[in-house]
This record gives structure tokens, sequence and C-alpha cells, in this order.
């Protein structure tokens, strides 16, 4: 099973100028980008995320402020990654559990490999636990 973990993407410029990062095509990103989406203004009390995918990989991007995500596999290993640099990535294979709770000004910018379908969503966490704990 493959285990989340960060992406260092190219940060070019200087404090004077700024800065941009960019991925191409099948560069850093594991997979074929089919959904772009991002959340915002988010209260620091919410915690968003709470669940898993069946197929779904994903990019967790904080492009402003601080997420921290926490991801759990069925065998109950769990990881905490802080993201808040702009060029650092948060690979999510699919069967993670993963939540993020947001700084009120994180921007989150997510990478996923295919269009939102709602069958492809755990939302239930112990269908979570049943479902992937003999797969783990």
């Amino acid at each position: 099973m493959t285990e989340p973990y960060l992406i260092q993407f190219p940060k070019l410029g200087a404090p004077e100028i700024g800065y941009i990062s960019v991925t191409e095509a099948d560069k850093l990103v594991p997979f074929a980008v089919q959904r772009t989406f991002w959340t915002y203004y988010t209260p620091e009390s919410i915690v968003r995320g709470r669940h898993a995918h069946h197929t779904t990989e994903q990019v967790l991007i904080a492009a402003a402020g601080r997420i921290v995500v926490t991801t759990e596999h069925a065998d109950g290993t769990i990881q905490t990654f802080r993201l808040e640099d702009p060029n650092v990535g948060l690979y999510v294979p699919p069967h993670v559990w993963h939540t993020m709770q947001y700084s009120h000004s994180a921007v989150q910018l997510v990478l996923a490999s295919a269009p939102y379908n709602e069958a492809d969503y755990i939302r239930d966490y112990d269908d979570f636990r049943r479902i992937w704990q003999g797969k783990s």
C-alpha cells in the first residue's frame, strides 16, 4: 500500500520579486490531474475531510496559510503533516482516511486523479475500517 508523502515543488524566484512553483504532466504529481479545487475561509474550529477514497489520489497544497493534515491507514497507522509552504504538497493515496484543519487564512489547493464521484467516497469511519482492514 502506498504511503502519504510530501512533494517538494520547485520554488523559482527571489524575495525581492516573489516566487512561482510549477509542475507539468508526468512530473512530481504521480497521476494525471482530472480535477482541481480549492477551499478557503474555513473556520479554525472546523475539521474538514473526514473521508477516504476507493480510487482517487490527491495532492493537497497549502497555497496560503497553514493546514494540518492527519492521515490514517486501516491498520491504524497515523501520520500528521503540517503544510505551510506553497511549494510543498502532500500526496494522499486511495484507501487513506484524512482530515484537515486550517488556519483562518489558509487556502488549500487540491489536485485529484479523477472527477468528482460520490460513490468513490467513504464518509463513514467504521465503513472505512471495515472495507480496508483486510487490505492494509
